[in-house]
Formats: C-alpha cells, structure tokens, sequence
C-alpha cells in the first residue's frame, strides 16, 4: 500500500463491490483511527465517518504494482513469487549472507520500499505460510526453525489466512488464537472444516512445507556489481556489461557451456527495473561477442534506456545455455564463413528483431503457399545449410515462379468455357493479351489434412447447393482451401510471365469458375 501525502486529509477507504454490496477492501490510518476496517458495508461506513474520500479498487493496477516491486525483489533473490492480491514470497535461501544475515536483509528490504512510499510488513520463516501468518499480525519477525509454533500460537485467527466463513465457526466454537486451534487433534479441525484448513495449519506451525512457484525460472548461471554510488552515464554501463560479461563468460567456460539466450538487468535506485534480452544463434564462449550485443540492442532501442536518477546495481544473466563441443575443422574457409555469417544474423537480430531475419526451408507439400516456411534464421542456420531443394534443369525455364504473393490475387479471364486456356485477363486496371499458355497442372489439395468437402446429406445435391450456393446466393460457404487448382504459365505480348489459376472442377465443386494470379516469373 502507499503511504503517499496528499492535500486531503480525509480518511481514505478503497471499496468494491461484493455480492451486490460495495464494502471497504482498504483503509488508510485516518480511516482505521476511526474504527473503519475491511470487510464493513460503505453505507455503515458513511454513518460512522461521513467525511470519507472512497476510491474505487483497481485489481488491474494492483496487480501491476505487485509485478514491479517483484521486480525490483529479484535484486534480494532470483526466486520470488506471487501472494496475490497483496503479497510476496521470497527464498532467501543461500542468499542472506550476501547482505549479512537475515536481519541485514529483512531491515534493508523494508527500508528501501518505505522510502518508495510503500507501507511494509515482512518476516523470515522457515515455511512461506508461517512467514506470511506473522506479516498479519507483526512486523519484522524472524522466526528460526523449530520455533514456528511457539511463534504463531499467541497470533488471531484472522492471521492464519483463511475465509472469512471459516474463522466464523473457528470462533463460535470457542477458539480464539491460532495455538487453540493448534492443540486440536488434526482428524477434528478436518472433519469440521476440511483438509484445506488442516494443511494450512500445519504450514504455518512449520509441521509441513510446500514449495513456492517463482514469477521466473531460475538462470543457469548469474553474475551482478552493486554500486555505492548510482551510475546513470552510458560508459560505466558499458564498461560494467563488458567487465559481467568476462565474469559470465569464465563461469560457463568452467562447465563448457555457452550462451544461447542472455539477460541484463538495470535496478534503478527509485525500484523501476529495466531488462533487456538478446539471443545468439551458437553458443557464445567470447566476451566481445556479448558485449557487441548488448551494445547493438542498446542502440536499437526504441524508448533509450532510462537511468533516472542512476542504477545502484546492473546483473547478467545466462537463462539458456548449451554445452560446447570442440571439433576438428578443415584448412578452408567455409566453417570460417559460416561463424562470419552466424555472428552477422547476431547482430542484425539484436539491432530489428529475429522476427525479421528470417531464412527459409522447404517443405514435404505439393501445396505452392506451404512449399516452404519462414523461420528466425538465428536458430534454423544449419537446417538452411543442409536444406535441399528442387533443382531447375539448366536451360528449361522454372515451373514455379521466384516471385509468389503471399495471397493469391482474383482477376478477369477471357477462356473458352468451360476448360478452356486463358486468352487474356485483366489485372489492377490493365488488360494483358496472352500469346503464350502452358498448361494446365492440376494441383488437388490435401484432402488427408482437411475435412471432407461434402458434408454429410442424404441429397448429393443438397449438399452441393449448400458448398456452391446458386447465382445470387452468398458464396461464403465456399472453402477455397479445398477446391481443386488448374495452373497455367502464361506470356503476354509485351514478354511478362504469369503464374494464374482457376479454382475448382467445374460441376463437381464449383459452377463458375475463379481465376487468380499466384506470381510472376522473372
């Protein structure tokens, strides 16, 4: 919650509606002086306080806030997560002497977030349910292993976390505090309100544990600098990305690891954190390499790096890596000229993206538009190289044209009906006069991949007129990735090839034809 100042002093209560009833969700200081608490009706409120300033709850806006100060969390420990609508979960494991210990860690967490405007209640336990039960009724506790029932005995029931039903018929059975439920027998608290409560119980005493889900899968290999002093100029952050790097770089170099995927994190000192990614298409194993990415993303950045008033520390992180295999090259220089042109797509796809450098492989279909597929050519390079494709016989023209459109193009034929070749046709305002025609070849779609064309009818007809709808009728029931295609290689009068089409059989599928340009022959 922020702790913000504001020129109106009023009590503030935040409220939403729950089963046809706006109730509070939030309450201020002001507003809990004056004995407002989540959970009481607004109108109840307003008779207690009628001075009140209510806003609206925005889930939407919570949620992101949480997000960001999880974010600025991975500063502490790699492995936090989620406690919605309020909370989080931190593994500290291995982590607190890095700070001290665990109090050093706790107290410079809390402090840090204060001074960002957040009001903050944190513990240390050895279960995240014992951990969370005493944020809700104390602050600043560190509970030590063996000592979690001793330390959330004396705590409300409310802070156990429960619903609001079951801490009902906790009290009207007579028990006040978490240890009176505690010395019940386990079979007892489950025949009366469930397994859920009796697990949850037993978290919280430190008798069971369940793991937490972090926001982000934990990096193979991580290396950060802390600053004393923030650093907002683009040398010490280049400089620093240089010196990670060689520190990354030697650590993989240790197990024969390189890179595949990197991440590079910018702490600001007011808690926004700004990550950046880049990708290699091989293992990278040379610090300059990373360096040289990271720069050309840099650079390539659409909204440039916002240090705001400096970053106090800056981490590189490998989150995909590969195990580097030495081999044996050849005196020449393809192997050569294929690490040149590997670390060209690096570059290029750091600076525009690998959604836009893309190469292409060939495909097991006779279908022309799924002849081949666009991949990132970043990780598809060496299926490229391997790829094998048709072969034009030297001196006969091409039977596919180099240029394809990505959708085919509807024209105006002039053909002898109904199996005629096209003697002309007209495209984008102009009329081509065909002097040559090759053709037709017949491409039928792949009926295994597709459902049947006909439905199922006890008419043949019936469903005929239902595919192909009579003159007049909409043609949208028409499948057009179903009906048979005639090709033909065309010439004009003034030497333009053309790859054009008509669709359909006549009277089986269709009852007029369509003709559609495919491409252009160079």
């Amino acid at each position: 919650m922020r702790d913000g100042k504001s020129a109106d002093q009023r009590p503030l209560v935040v409220v939403s509606k729950e089963k046809n009833a706006v109730v509070i969700v939030a309450v201020d200081d002001a507003a809990a002086r004056a004995n407002l608490e989540p959970g009481l009706p607004l109108a109840n409120a307003r008779m207690i306080c009628p001075e009140l300033n209510v806003v609206d709850e925005d889930k939407a806006a919570d949620a992101q806030a949480l997000n960001a100060v999880a974010d600025w969390c991975d500063r502490f420990t790699p492995l936090v997560a989620l406690d919605p609508p309020h909370g989080l979960f931190l593994d500290i494991t291995g982590c607190a002497r890095l700070f001290g210990d665990e109090k050093s860690l706790l107290t410079n967490l809390c402090h840090a977030l204060g001074r960002q405007g957040f009001v903050v209640n944190a513990a240390v336990a050895s279960t995240p349910v014992c951990a969370r039960t005493m944020t809700r009724a104390v602050s600043g506790a560190i509970v030590l292993q063996g000592e979690e029932k001793a330390a959330v005995s004396p705590l409300p029931l409310f802070a156990l976390g429960a619903s609001e039903e079951t801490i009902r018929g906790l009290r009207r059975a007579g028990l006040k505090t978490i240890g009176d439920v505690a010395i019940r027998e386990p079979h007892e608290i489950t025949a009366r309100f469930g397994a859920g409560l009796t697990a949850l119980l037993q978290q919280a005493l430190g008798q069971s544990d369940a793991p937490i889900s972090p926001r982000k899968p934990l990096p193979d290999y991580v290396v950060e600098k802390r600053f004393p002093e923030p650093v907002a100029t683009d040398a010490v952050i280049a400089s620093t990305i240089d010196l990670l790097a060689h520190m990354l770089i030697a650590s993989m170099e240790k197990s024969g690891k390189g890179a595949r995927r990197l991440e590079a994190s910018f702490f600001r000192t007011d808690g926004a954190v700004s990550s950046i990614m880049v990708e290699a298409g091989q293992p990278v194993t040379q610090t300059h390499t990373v360096a040289r990415l990271f720069r050309e993303k840099l650079d390539a950045l659409a909204d440039p790096l916002d240090p705001g008033f400096g970053f106090d520390m800056i981490r590189l992180s490998a989150s995909h890596v590969e195990l580097v295999i030495q081999e044996q090259r050849d005196l020449d220089t393809h192997a050569q000229d294929d690490d040149e042109i590997a670390a060209l797509i690096d570059r290029i796809t750091a600076r525009i993206g690998k959604h836009r450098v893309l190469v292409y492989l060939p495909q097991d279909t006779h279908i022309p538009e799924r002849a081949a597929i666009a991949v990132p050519a970043q990780h598809r390079l060496a299926a490229a190289h391997e790829s094998a494709w048709m072969e034009c016989t030297r001196g006969e023209p091409p039977l596919r044209p180099l240029r394809m459109f990505g959708m085919p193009e509807p024209i105006k034929i002039i053909a002898p009906f109904p199996h005629g070749p096209p003697a002309g046709f007209q495209w984008k305002g102009r009329f081509h006069r065909l002097v040559h025609i090759e053709g037709p070849e017949r491409i039928v779609m792949e009926w295994w991949n597709e459902e049947e064309i006909l439905p199922q009818s006890s008419s043949r007809d019936d469903a005929f007129n239902r595919l192909h709808p009579p003159h007049g009728e909409p043609q949208d029931a028409i499948d057009h990735k179903k009906l048979t295609r005639d090709y033909f290689r065309a010439e004009d009068r003034t030497g333009l090839r053309f790859w054009l089409y008509r669709e359909g059989v006549y009277g089986r599928e269709v009852r007029q034809f369509c003709w559609f340009l495919h491409g252009l022959f160079a």
